[in-house]
């Protein structure tokens, strides 16, 4: 039977999930399926054992039609009826206690009778057309779903085809997965009575794998409790000291929180805000965690301060309150309802500090926040339902699925593989924090920690990112292996080039399965290309380019530009010509080769000897320093502009046939190349030195524009050469 955990002879396992719920006892689930066999179950009233399920489902949904989960219960029950668990318990307990689990985060019904059904095609004579019949197509596709996925060995030696297709099923409706993590949840409560072996084998295939599903889910509530449950049976000298510090800080008479959440109720009383305070105690893992941060604990820690509101507004409203009224720890504040995390969650976190040096952090958030928070997908209702407005034509459309769970649907369509698909999902599950980086159009990314620009640039715009060529990160320039930080502005450069390509380099940069699958898929598409030009970090140079020799293909069909060197230059500027009038009679002008000033710069003059003004850009270094050796200014005007030659520099990322684009763009706007010098590539970038004459100086402003515009040149600017000291 696919539910074969029994009652355990050690409660221990079970103290986590009961100290996270004080407040309510756990049900005699035993007692209940007795009941459930001796007693009657007539047509036309709900049997008393699902009572607690109605209860419960009644509080999220006054108005739910209750007779499609009367008719799955006797179903079950009778399906199930002389099967136990290995307990001793009858079978229908475990079903009961699943759909119970769902029903206090406010799943709704169709779930709910999915849920008392989800083992019956599998464990009994019933079959997938019957449950068609008898509930209809929705339910009959998620007990289908939930039966294909209790199939999988989530272990490290699945087989990897057969949990992609689980998977995805699962993943294309998420009710499936909210079946199998309760399912999994009461497992794990009543693991007890197992071979050890067995124990810590379930605990960490849970610990792998749908522990980080819940996470990415939303459902706050079953994966902190796996976690614990989790925690108890990988762990269990840990568990038991995190379990004695738990019990020391309950047993102080004291409690630092609760004289933290009076003020707090003070403070928003007397601002008018309405809001609820409550006391969040931590759950096992979370203390485990704190005192290995902090060391020892104080009473602050077991727990934190929920406020909860009912608009959105009034959360900032309480902020701005505490933070006025009591003294806040500003690094510890983070908002996630401006920007909710991957899985829906949305809250604001600060920190007061109390007058004994103790910190509280604080959670605000509204009543409906707290409810996605806790339950995730599940709290969505009924994503698939069509609006009122639309008739049902029979597709399966969420538009409230999580950003995740749709990029695992992409994810397992663009694989070049199985085993890629695999091996990126498990590395993406192991990614357990998140970071938010912005566009400058203010819309936001998700990432998980640690991810570069290269991961944005998938994230942002899928396999269209093989043509970027860069990124400014918070207005700087920066390399596509760039690791982002949280709440960077990130900039992606994109080149208009249908020939960009990917290099093999970003796989060492990449850490989201978007962008190491597209990547993959790419080089795999392309081995030629790939080995050849190593993509569009490099241009396929190694050492000081060979202008004419190593980029002879490059240039392809563009323009061929006057002959370039066969090895690089350096090029000193020198005297040229260009019509400069300096207010000094009988002087002869030099301009400068630090600055390289041509019309229509803005430009200033000192006098060296030997007759000569020398005219330099009035923002050159060298102006500076002869001006605070007592030097005094000539002034320097323009004549009329003719002729000059000028240096400027071009900053690009790499890519094929960017000489020839740049050389084409120099020649279209018809100044001569005298001599370039083009740098070997580093960190992806190159840096080209062209020394050029113009037929018209006031052309350079142009000239400019157009070498800027040629995709994958980030920057062009005059050569600033170092200034010689002048006398």
């Amino acid at each position: 039977m696919s539910a074969e955990a029994t009652n355990p002879a050690d409660p221990a396992p079970a103290t986590p999930g009961a100290h996270r719920r004080k407040s309510r006892a756990r049900l005699d689930l035993r007692r209940l399926g007795r009941a459930a066999l001796l007693g009657p179950a007539t047509r036309d009233r709900l049997p008393d054992a699902i009572g607690h399920v109605v209860e419960a489902h009644r509080a999220h949904h006054p108005d739910a039609d209750l007779e499609p989960l009367r008719r799955a219960y006797v179903l079950a029950e009778s399906s199930h009826r002389g099967q136990m668990r290995k307990s001793g318990e009858p079978y229908i307990t475990h079903p009961l206690a699943v759909t119970l689990i769902l029903a206090e985060l406010g799943a709704e019904t169709t779930t709910l009778t999915a849920s008392l059904l989800h083992d019956t095609v599998e464990d009994t004579d019933v079959t997938l057309e019957q449950v068609r019949e008898e509930f209809g197509e929705e339910v009959r596709y998620l007990v289908d779903g939930v039966t294909k996925l209790e199939k999988v060995d989530y272990g490290a030696a699945a087989e990897p085809e057969t949990f992609r297709k689980m998977l995805v099923a699962a993943g294309n409706d998420v009710r499936v997965m909210s079946i199998k993590l309760a399912d999994r949840l009461h497992n794990m409560r009543t693991l007890g009575v197992m071979r050890r072996e067995k124990q810590e084998r379930i605990a960490r295939v849970t610990r792998d794998v749908l522990i980080p599903l819940a996470e990415r889910l939303g459902v706050q509530a079953l994966k902190t409790e796996l976690e614990d449950l989790v925690f108890a049976v990988l762990h269990p000298e840990e568990y038991e000291h995190t379990r004695e510090l738990i019990a020391e800080n309950a047993a102080h008479g004291d409690d630092p929180l609760a004289e933290t959440a009076d003020q707090v109720r003070t403070v928003l009383r007397e601002a008018g805000i309405p809001a609820e305070v409550l006391i969040r105690p931590r759950h096992f893992v979370s203390v485990h965690r704190v005192s290995r941060k902090r060391g020892r604990l104080r009473g602050a820690d077991f727990g934190r301060l929920l406020v909860l509101v009912n608009e959105d507004a009034d959360c900032y409203a309480v902020l701005g309150e505490l933070h006025t009224c009591m003294t806040p720890v500003v690094s510890e504040f983070k908002d996630f309802i401006a920007v909710p995390k991957f899985n829906l969650y949305q809250s604001l976190h600060t920190a007061v500090t109390r007058e004994d040096g103790e910190v509280a952090e604080v959670l605000i958030r509204t009543h409906q926040m707290h409810k996605v928070a806790e339950a995730g997908v599940i709290a969505l209702g009924n994503p698939y339902a069509p609006a009122s407005d639309d008739p049902a034509d029979g597709e399966r459309a969420d538009p409230t699925r999580p950003g995740w769970l749709s990029r695992l649907l992409q994810w397992q369509q663009a694989a070049p593989d199985t085993d890629t698909f695999w091996s990126s999902l498990r590395e993406d599950l192991a990614q357990d924090r998140e970071i938010t980086v912005f566009r400058p159009d203010g819309g936001a990314l998700g990432l998980p920690e640690g991810a570069s620009c290269v991961d944005a640039a998938y994230a942002q715009y899928g396999e269209d990112a093989h043509a970027c060529i860069g990124a400014r990160v918070n207005g700087r320039l920066a390399t596509l292996s760039t690791v982002l930080k949280d709440g960077d502005t990130v900039q992606l450069l994109m080149g208009q080039d249908p020939a960009s390509e990917p290099s093999r380099e970003w796989l060492e940069h990449a850490h989201t399965p978007a962008a190491r699958i597209a990547i993959q898929r790419w080089l795999a598409a392309h081995p030629v290309s790939a080995e050849t030009f190593g993509g569009a970090s490099a241009p396929g140079v190694r050492g000081p380019l060979d202008v004419v020799g190593a980029h002879a293909t490059g240039l392809g069909t563009a323009a061929r530009p006057p002959a370039l060197p066969a090895r690089p230059t350096t090029d000193a500027p020198g005297v040229r010509d260009a019509n400069a009038v300096v207010d000094l009679p009988g002087a002869s002008v030099r301009l400068a080769g630090c600055c390289t000033p041509v019309p229509p710069d803005e430009v200033t003059g000192f006098a060296v000897r030997g007759g000569v003004v020398t005219v330099h850009r009035v923002e050159c270094a060298g102006v500076e320093r002869m001006k605070s050796d007592g030097r005094e200014e000539v002034g320097v005007r323009w004549g009329d502009t003719t002729e000059c030659r000028v240096t400027l520099v071009a900053e690009s990322f790499g890519r094929p046939h960017l000489l020839a684009d740049l050389t084409e763009a120099i020649a279209l706007e018809g100044a001569a190349i005298v001599s370039a010098t083009v740098e070997p590539p580093s960190q992806q970038r190159v840096r080209h030195t062209y020394t050029l004459q113009l037929p018209d100086a006031s052309h350079l402003p142009s000239l400019m524009r157009a070498m800027r515009n040629v995709p994958g040149v980030y920057d062009v600017s005059r050569a600033q050469h170092p200034a010689t000291t002048v006398h």
